[in-house]
């Protein structure tokens, strides 16, 4: 079962949050707010934020730049992850992706069956590694945020959780490249 193993230091993880939208601005932004708000009172720190619209080479652009920061570790996406045809963030990402966590979108539907049912077929959310970084790709609702966050992120982001987490192997997400330089 899951747990915060309490003799383990909590390593703030910084992420990026990209909220991808045709009509949202930063004062509008309620997904990106709140994320941005649930990464604070977790303990981590953000990194960077933007506001692209649904475009593919926009959304490309701007994480491939955070992907080049050091002080970036994680990307979180929210928006255009639906079925319409202005929904295109998945497309602009996982050719990026080094490696997919299909495991997350299990998690992710698993967890939002039980609060708004077969809805959750609509959603395309989706993680993964990407050039030694992650990158998570969330809904555009305040409420699928918060959910992916409070039930998901906040757990698999946090040094502490056991019995694994992500920030545990973040020194090895790279290793591939190690091994074809030696």
């Amino acid at each position: 079962m899951s747990r915060i193993d309490e003799t383990r230091p909590f390593i703030p993880v910084r992420i990026a949050v990209l909220t991808v939208s045709d009509t949202r601005t930063l004062e509008t932004d309620k997904s990106g707010n709140t994320l941005t708000g649930l990464i604070a009172e977790a303990g981590h720190l953000l990194s960077a934020r933007s506001i692209v619209k649904d475009d593919i080479r926009a959304i490309r652009s701007t994480i491939r730049k955070w992907l080049k920061r050091d002080d970036t570790d994680a990307v979180i996406t929210t928006g255009g992850t639906g079925l319409t045809g202005r929904d295109v963030t998945i497309e602009a990402v996982k050719p990026l992706l080094d490696k997919e966590a299909e495991g997350f979108a299990i998690a992710f539907h698993m967890m939002s069956w039980q609060k708004i049912g077969t809805s959750t077929v609509q959603s395309r959310a989706t993680a993964g590694v990407a050039s030694g970084k992650y990158v998570f790709c969330l809904p555009g609702s305040p409420g699928a945020c918060k959910d992916g966050w409070t039930e998901i992120l906040v757990k698999q982001l946090d040094y502490r959780h056991m019995p694994c987490n992500f920030v545990e192997i973040m020194p090895r997400l790279e290793e591939h490249l190690q091994r074809k330089k030696g």
